[in-house]
């Protein structure tokens, strides 16, 4: 195996997810965003298991008829898609790849894992009501100098100091 790498310089890195969302707003005419590739596994799921449910409901009628052939041929689900190989071949390129459970000496294991099950499920909740995830809503809306964008991403970074204040005894 290699030695492990150093990371990537995030100066770099940030001007690397700059160039991705101008190359993402001239092929496709919209910003980056995670949500709607999981809205659309939901939703396909959903048709699935209850088609007449899927057909007739408000939430999940509309988004089929927008996707005839499959909401799983949205191209978000083929950025996540995209993510998701891209991290596997960066992990196992620099010797990081492996499952690992990061907790401070106050925590255990098991609330780790429930504590961050806890925060996806808010977190998807969350992306639906503000129609799109912090990706969407915060880097692509910041790009087009959108000034609900730029309100979001201090949202962000807002709640997360001031949620970090509560729950850092448990990490030092």
């Amino acid at each position: 195996m290699k030695d492990p790498k150093k990371y990537m310089n995030p100066y770099y890195a940030g001007f690397l997810l700059g160039l991705v969302v101008i190359v993402s707003f001239y092929l496709t005419g919209r910003g980056l965003g995670a949500s709607g590739a999981v809205k659309s596994g939901v939703v396909a799921v959903v048709e699935v298991v209850a088609p007449e449910h899927a057909a007739e409901s408000e939430y999940y009628g509309p988004y089929l008829q927008e996707h005839k052939e499959s909401p799983l041929k949205a191209w978000l689900v083929f950025l996540l898609g995209g993510v998701f190989i891209g991290g596997t071949v960066s992990g196992a390129y620099s010797n990081r790849l492996g499952i690992k459970i990061d907790h401070g000496p106050k925590i255990g294991t098991l609330l780790r894992v429930f504590t961050a099950i806890i925060g996806g499920i808010l977190f998807g909740f969350g992306a639906q009501l503000g129609r799109g995830c912090t990706s969407g809503a915060a880097l692509s809306g910041m790009s087009v100098l959108s000034s609900a964008g730029f309100v979001t991403m201090i949202a962000i970074f807002g709640t997360g100091f001031v949620v970090a204040y509560f729950f850092r005894k448990l990490w030092i």
